[in-house]
């Protein structure tokens, strides 16, 4: 497993992050930081929520078309961002393989725990494909990441909507700029729909999202020395009809004052004060198209479910 993002990194990241997010108005985090072991397992939660179709939405189309995508790909290599449990995975490893092309796969993520634990169950159904982890920021990382052969760069999960425009714009150009020509990109997209089912599937009636949300203070309190009281904020998931986004925010309940010790800094926060903790974009078919065609992408292949309601989508370098 190769290693280019560092615990003492991924600490430094998070710091710059939260003094430079935590002091702006409005404030913000970005949602990466979700994801230590606590947050992991309640997003894995999310995913099997009555409310949340997007997961299985994915997976019903990868069931259905991982075949047609992995012949039209081309790929000898799936290079997977933000690869977690490799759990969907599976399903585009298995089609790439009846091809007879496909040689490696090189899960990417910035845990490394995660990367172990998926590696060593592939290592145990597949004792013939190399594996080659990589723990990275896919946006720092993406021209140092491995080129074993020809590959397909899978970003599942609608992740491409946690960028707003001008960041999709600025990441697909770096993936563009670190592939070769012929290489694919395939893409989980969920799109744009009625606003109560997306509002739903993000503030869920168990309150596990609203858990996922709080979670991100309990890491600030735990990596940086913060005193945040979690009880102390609500969850709020709101649709921007104008940017067609879903935005997640944490709430102030009263007023407050957090003492972040390890940054020697102070944020104050008004009664019903919003942090902006996470977007989730949603998508149109003519709109993805003119994004991907002017990052320098060709060829796109564009499946969705019956309802559609969600979109894989392969394109070209």
């Amino acid at each position: 497993m190769t290693t280019l993002l560092t615990a003492d990194d991924l600490r430094q990241s998070l710091a710059e992050d939260a003094r430079t997010g935590l002091s702006a108005s409005p404030k913000w985090l970005p949602p990466k930081y979700f994801y230590d072991e606590r947050g992991s397992e309640l997003f894995e939660e999310i995913t099997r929520l009555p409310e949340y179709y997007p997961t299985r939405t994915e997976r019903a189309l990868l069931t259905e078309r991982a075949q047609e995508i992995a012949d039209a790909s081309d790929a000898e290599v799936l290079l997977e961002l933000g690869s977690g449990s490799s759990e969907k995975t599976r399903l585009l490893l298995d089609a790439l393989d009846r091809t007879g092309r496909l040689t490696t796969y090189v899960p990417v993520d910035v845990s490394a725990s995660a990367l172990t634990q998926a590696m060593d169950a592939l290592a145990e159904e597949r004792p013939g494909l190399v594996l080659e982890g990589v723990v990275a920021d896919f946006d720092r990382h993406l021209g140092q990441l491995p080129t074993p052969g020809r590959r397909m760069i899978a970003l599942l999960g609608s992740t491409l909507g946690n960028y707003d425009r001008p960041g999709r714009a600025r990441f697909l150009g770096s993936v563009a700029a670190a592939m070769r020509p012929g290489e694919g990109l395939l893409l989980g997209l969920d799109l744009v729909k009625d606003p109560g089912q997306l509002v739903a599937a993000y503030d869920d009636a168990a309150g596990v999202t609203a858990e996922f949300n709080l979670n991100a203070l309990r890491v600030l309190n735990r990596s940086l020395g913060a005193d945040f009281d979690p009880d102390g904020f609500r969850h709020l998931a709101r649709w921007n009809a104008e940017e067609e986004r879903i935005e997640m925010r944490l709430v102030a309940q009263d007023p407050a004052r957090v003492e972040l010790s390890e940054l020697d800094l102070v944020i104050e926060f008004d009664k019903g004060e919003e942090l902006l903790t996470e977007l989730s974009c949603k998508f149109r078919r003519d709109s993805v198209a003119g994004e991907l065609e002017a990052a320098g992408f060709r060829d796109l292949r564009w499946w969705t479910d019956p309802d559609e309601a969600y979109a894989l989508v392969l394109a070209k370098r």
